[in-house]
């Protein structure tokens, strides 16, 4: 496949004390209606906290901004939950009328640099606004995802619900730093809320990669369709890309992805983040770049696959 970068879309303008810079995993809501692209994202704060936002763009043409939220559509949650330290949107299902945000959560730790899990919230207002589904995390830990369990794909497939899910449960340390380990899983839900109790791991690290996440997957006819990130210690993020028959056996063919970092400017020394629109007979990628989308979020448009 080959895809033309359009460039930045939005970053914050630095005037609002709730985002002050960054604009974290672009998550789209396409509204048909009004033939707009709300892109849910996690705006920081001074300190780095992130809460949910929203950018609307023409559909027709994602560079062009109508409008900006002024206040969080959703804040982080309250002292010694899995959420106080920030907030960033995964993934977005609009279900009879009502949306429903996958988020993760983060809690700062004493002798880990972070934990974080899933959490959900709803809007009826067409993502003005959420509320949480549960204080708590809908994926919380388990012995083998102690650390890291998020949910950043649930799909109704054939009558049934699947997730595609990031977990790890350890930390690489060097040279003081610690890298979260964690690679990419397939579960399915009960009820488009949950994971169920069973996982198979789709894509594992490979080569020097420490973690493999943000699993944004389409069905296209028959093939599923995998665009996600891979980390290297020495390159940071990637854009990588997948292909699997059932959803669960996948084959990496991140050479055919067809776009990589620039030359200069803010998506030169990473890409990260990906997720996928399409809008009549085109098909967007929305992606953040340097510093894991501090200037904030691009595109590029899909030219062929």
């Amino acid at each position: 496949m080959k895809w033309q970068k359009r460039g930045l879309v939005y970053g914050p303008s630095g005037d609002s004390n709730w985002a002050k810079h960054s604009a974290l995993q672009p998550t789209p809501y396409l509204n048909s209606t009004s033939r707009t692209i709300r892109i849910f994202s996690g705006f920081r704060d001074r300190e780095g906290v992130s809460r949910v936002g929203f950018v609307d763009v023409e559909a027709e043409d994602p560079s062009r901004v109508m409008r900006v939220s002024t206040v969080p559509a959703l804040d982080v949650g309250q002292p010694g939950a899995f959420d106080e330290d920030g907030v960033v949107p995964c993934a977005v299902v609009e279900r009879d009328g009502r949306l429903f945000l996958f988020y993760a959560g983060y809690q700062l730790g004493r002798k880990i640099k972070f934990s974080v899990f899933g959490g959900l919230a709803t809007s009826d207002d067409g993502g003005e606004t959420f509320t949480r589904f549960s204080r708590a995390p809908i994926c919380d830990r388990t012995d083998s995802e102690l650390y890291f369990r998020v949910i950043h794909t649930m799909m109704l497939d054939e009558g049934r619900w699947r997730a595609w899910y990031g977990g790890g449960d350890s930390f690489d340390i060097e040279d003081n730093k610690q890298y979260p380990r964690y690679d990419i899983r397939h579960a399915y839900s009960p009820d488009g809320l949950r994971l169920a109790g069973d996982y198979e791991v789709c894509v594992s690290m490979t080569g020097g990669e420490y973690r493999v996440g943000r699993p944004y997957v389409i069905k296209d006819s028959s093939v599923y369709k995998m665009f996600y990130g891979a980390g290297t210690k020495s390159e940071g993020y990637r854009l990588a890309y997948a292909e699997s028959p059932d959803g669960i056996s996948w084959t990496r063919k991140d050479r055919e992805i067809g776009i990589d970092v620039s030359s200069t400017g803010w998506d030169s020394q990473m890409q990260a983040y990906p997720s996928i629109v399409k809008y009549h007979d085109k098909t967007y990628m929305f992606y953040n770049g340097n510093d894991y989308g501090r200037e904030g979020f691009g595109y590029a448009m899909l030219e062929h696959w």
